[in-house]
């Protein structure tokens, strides 16, 4: 049988981990094509949920658990003049509600595994996708401002520029217990994550002037507020602190003949709920899924209707979870006529045990039941 050629664009994290999945299918061979030079270092975390995770684990076998830091407890905290509303715990005793990992260490280590594997890496800058003509299937995995897209994909996307910062870095801390967290603050959602025994990453989304007010003296900022949410006077470092602007952008269209977008570049949501790339991995699953069955047919993917049947798939769940996170982001926004009626809400939200259930299932599984 003559084997299918997929091409993957992209070395970031979506597309070194489509390259680890794909390459374990059957029938097809795998082309990674990465620009030259030296990357750019990702000094960020992102966090999984436990389905993501034994999805990963399957597919990716060079992964040790010390890389993913497990997380049983999630807790909500919403800020009003007088005090942090503690309106939402998700607990699991049996299993993790979320993982979180170093972006650098699991690329290093896809990396890795890839250049063990029966991959080809290529390293190069692709001018046109014409130079891709040779592929059964192109997947383009380029981030989300590429100029590439615009000769793909003539629908204009959903799109939205929140006009905030998020702002990323690590916390060193001798805390004996912190558990993730995201506040819903005055200046924009603050989240927590740990990630080892004595860091835990943060991502604080901001309005635009607000950072750039504070840009010169924004550590110390994070400093205080931070410590002023764990309810500690331990000292703390703060260190790899980046920023990047906020948008919301969601594909109308998926695909053009042959040729997929995959990662940021099909949809990027704000960080508040941090689903971006727990969306991307289930597309990276059905995909997967799809690829396998028209293979083990012995169909071409080329002239397929393997990926109308990835957009008819997972469209649906793309567009409600996104939507479904700016309605949130929304919702916490401070408004001085609403916040009383939110200040209700919030409260009656901490005793409602269906809530709890359904939002554990949700952020676990997405909308794939």
């Amino acid at each position: 049988m003559i084997k299918q050629r997929i091409c993957i664009v992209g070395d970031g994290l979506s597309g070194l981990m489509t390259a680890g999945v794909l390459s374990k299918v059957s029938g097809i061979e795998v082309t990674l094509i990465a620009k030259k030079g030296i990357n750019i270092a990702d000094k960020r975390t992102t966090a999984i949920s436990d389905t993501n995770y034994k999805f990963i684990n399957q597919n990716i076998t060079t992964f040790r658990q010390k890389l993913f830091w497990p997380s049983k407890k999630i807790e909500l905290f919403y800020e009003t003049s007088k005090e942090k509303i503690n309106f939402l715990n998700l607990n699991e005793t049996n299993s993790n509600l979320m993982y979180v990992f170093e972006n650098d260490k699991v690329k290093s280590k896809l990396l890795k595994e890839i250049s063990k594997s029966k991959i080809k890496l290529i390293r190069k800058d692709l001018k046109n996708l014409g130079e891709l003509k040779n592929y059964d299937l192109i997947i383009l995995c380029i981030g989300g401002q590429s100029k590439i897209y615009n000769n793909i994909t003539k629908i204009r996307p959903i799109s939205k520029d929140y006009k905030e910062i998020a702002i990323t870095g690590y916390v060193k801390h001798n805390y004996k217990t912190l558990n993730t967290s995201q506040f819903f603050l005055k200046e924009g959602p603050l989240a927590i994550l740990p990630f080892s025994k004595n860091y835990f990453s943060f991502v604080w989304s901001v309005k635009k002037h607000f950072f750039e007010n504070n840009s010169k003296k924004i550590t110390n900022l994070l400093k205080n507020r931070i410590t002023e949410l764990i309810k500690s006077k331990q000292n703390i470092t703060v260190s790899n602190i980046q920023s990047y602007p906020i948008t919301l952008s969601l594909r109308r269209q998926y695909h053009l003949k042959n040729i997929l977008i995959l990662g940021e570049g099909l949809h990027t949501i704000h960080p508040v709920a941090g689903q971006g790339f727990n969306l991307v991995l289930r597309d990276i699953k059905k995909l997967k899924e799809i690829i396998k069955y028209y293979v083990s047919l012995g169909i071409s993917l080329k002239n397929s209707y393997a990926l109308d049947d990835f957009y008819n798939s997972r469209k649906p769940e793309n567009t409600i979870m996104s939507l479904g996170v700016d309605f949130t982001h929304n919702f916490f926004k401070q408004n001085k006529y609403l916040d009383p009626f939110k200040e209700i809400i919030v409260k009656n939200i901490k005793n409602n045990e269906t809530l709890k259930k359904f939002s554990k299932i949700i952020s676990n599984r997405g909308l794939s039941l």
